[in-house]
């Protein structure tokens, strides 16, 4: 398994399980926590729209996660 340091959701591929390292700006990670995704949680990319929101699978719950939320999120993969 390959591991990144420091890229983004946003540049995330179909189908890859990333760790969430840290999200950026407290607007964004007030965002995302009421999302249900936090520093800590694994998830999976299940589908990612041509300039459109990505959907991601975390636990039994998939999420569509906006671009612009997406670049603050920084994960491994």
């Amino acid at each position: 398994m390959e591991v990144y340091l420091n890229m983004t959701l946003n540049k995330i591929n179909r189908g890859q399980r990333f760790k969430i390292k840290n999200i950026n700006e407290k607007s964004s990670r007030e965002q995302a926590i009421r999302l249900g995704l936090f520093e800590g949680a694994y998830a999976k990319c299940i589908y990612k729209l041509p300039y459109g929101p990505i959907i991601v699978k975390a636990g039994m719950q998939e999420i569509a996660i906006g671009r612009n939320l997406a670049k603050n999120i920084i994960i491994s993969v």
